[in-house]
This record gives structure tokens, sequence and C-alpha cells, in this order.
């Protein structure tokens, strides 16, 4: 099977084949960020990286789209738009919020937080278990910060 990477690449060049100009700069852009990630961590390009580099491009997307639809600027939200539905192809499913819910649960339970002041140990804890990769914790530090006194 390939790794998302490879995948990423392939799509890159069946882009170009299409003439599809707005797929392949998204794809062409992720790819350059997911190299100059590579070389600032010092790590070869693995699944793991590409996800996490592809999750903050989405959300970097996400967040210049709602101060565009502030500014009243449609065509960059929908350009935007776009763009987050050809990364978010590359994206594994996140976990489901009852899972979630268990997840974070368990972190604190294991852990023996009591307040949001142990909420680094909760992550911490999260970040360890096998289905990392599928938490987006920037959401997931909301719910912890809600669940702790």
């Amino acid at each position: 099977m390939a790794s998302i990477y490879e995948t990423l690449r392939a799509d890159i060049i069946t882009a170009m084949k299409a003439r599809d100009g707005t797929t392949t700069t998204a794809l062409r852009t992720a790819d350059a960020a997911i190299k100059r990630a590579a070389m600032d961590t010092n790590k070869e390009i693995d699944d793991a990286l590409v996800i996490t580099t592809m999750r903050k491009a989405v959300k970097n997307l996400v967040d210049a789209k709602a101060e565009f639809e502030k500014g009243g600027r449609a065509d960059l939200v929908a350009a935007n738009d776009v763009e987050i539905r050809v990364l978010e192809k590359y994206l594994p499913k996140g976990l489901d919020a009852a899972k979630i819910d268990a997840l974070i649960a368990d972190a604190i339970r294991d852990t023996g937080a009591q307040s949001k002041k142990d909420m680094g140990k909760v992550i911490g804890a999260l970040k360890k278990l096998p289905e990392a990769g599928l938490i987006d914790f920037g959401a997931v530090s909301k719910v912890v910060q809600a669940k702790l006194p």
C-alpha cells in the first residue's frame, strides 16, 4: 500500500495532466510544506509527518477563511473551501465524539488530574495513545478544559 505522501505525489502528476490548476497548486503547496517540515525536523517523510503538516495547513486555511468571511471576500472563501476539500482527502477520518470523550475520561482518571493545572498531564497521556494520530488536539484541549474544574 502506498504511503500518504506517495499518493499525494501521484495526485500532483494526475492534476497536472488534467490541467487542474487549483488542485495542482494546493497539492504542490502541501508538498513543499511537507518537505520543509521534514528538513526543519531533520526527519524522513512518513505518514505521521504528512498528517501533522496537512492538519496544520487545513487549520490555517480554516482560520484564513474565517477572516475572509469577516471581510466579505466571498471569492477567497470559496477558494479556501476548495483547497480545504483537496487537502482533507489525505487526512485520516478522526475519531467520533463518543470515543474521544471516553479517551479523555480515561486519561483524566489515569493521570489523577484534579484541575486545569493538570491539563498538560492529560494531553501528554493522550499523545502517547496509539490513536494519537487521529486526535485533533486543538479541539480536544477545549474538551479537557471543560471537564476539569
